[in-house]
């Protein structure tokens, strides 16, 4: 491997199986990373990690919900058997989501929240376990342009901007310390869960857009995933070194 700027770190990327995890995970491998993979779909995640593999990379894969606590436990649990340790936290597992606020009911706000919000609070608390004690850890939240400029699902967009709140909070808590805490926001990149997004088909259709669709502008070209995976690797990093409680947005100016 040419490139190693993480090259003895350990991370935890979650939302692994594809599209920006995936990216995020291919490129920290190259970069010297080892890898603890998450994702619900153990087939997906396997190939993730038998690809990195094959390259020369470190990797596990744990197939694990991160709304279960219970699960959380055992990504970490895997993390410092196989490692010993533990550097970096991406928070990237996230559902999207259209639904109109009227049609938005407790049942699926509890749902959205536990995996986009919930999820990554508690990932914080394990992995400041391991950070206090050693007074070292990098945390990246992969937030969305929504959560500042809120066009999707009312649910999706008020997560996104409660794990900005989040992002800044725990930054300042961790601000005496070397635990750095930041975000990336990505704007329209070219995903699984974006393509599906643009075709209507994720839930709530494309109601929502009839209503904030005149606050969206796509100048072109969308971003691809690694972009996003080149802003976290900046914030992951020395070149991020002194960068915290920061949202990093990766638009291509989309969403001024």
């Amino acid at each position: 491997m040419e490139k190693e700027m993480l090259k003895g770190k350990i991370a935890i990327i979650t939302g692994a199986s594809y599209g920006m995890g995936r990216t995020m995970a291919e490129l920290f491998a190259e970069e010297g990373a080892a890898l603890t993979l998450v994702a619900r779909g153990q087939e997906k995640l396997d190939a993730v990690v038998e690809d990195i593999r094959a390259k020369g990379g470190r990797a596990i894969g744990v197939a694990a919900d991160v709304r279960s606590p219970e699960d959380t436990q055992r990504v970490f649990e895997a993390t410092l058997k196989e490692y010993g340790t533990l550097d970096i936290l991406i928070n990237n597992a996230g559902i999207g989501e259209q639904k109109l606020i009227d049609e938005t009911d407790d049942d699926w706000a509890h749902y959205v929240t536990d995996i986009n919000f919930i999820g990554p609070m508690r990932y914080i608390r394990e992995a400041l376990k391991i950070f206090l004690p050693k007074n070292d850890g990098c945390i990246i939240n992969i937030s969305s342009v929504n959560g500042t400029r809120p066009f999707c699902g009312a649910t999706y967009t008020a997560t996104k901007g409660a794990l900005n709140t989040l992002t800044k909070n725990v930054a300042m808590r961790l601000i005496d310390t070397n635990i750095r805490c930041n975000a990336v926001a990505p704007g329209a990149t070219v995903t699984p869960a974006h393509l599906a997004n643009r075709a209507g088909e994720q839930p709530g259709g494309a109601e929502m857009l009839k209503y904030s669709g005149h606050f969206v502008y796509f100048p072109g070209p969308e971003c691809d995933p690694i972009d996003q995976a080149y802003a976290c690797l900046y914030l992951a990093s020395k070149m991020g070194r002194h960068v915290k409680g920061q949202v990093l947005q990766v638009c291509n100016g989309a969403f001024l």
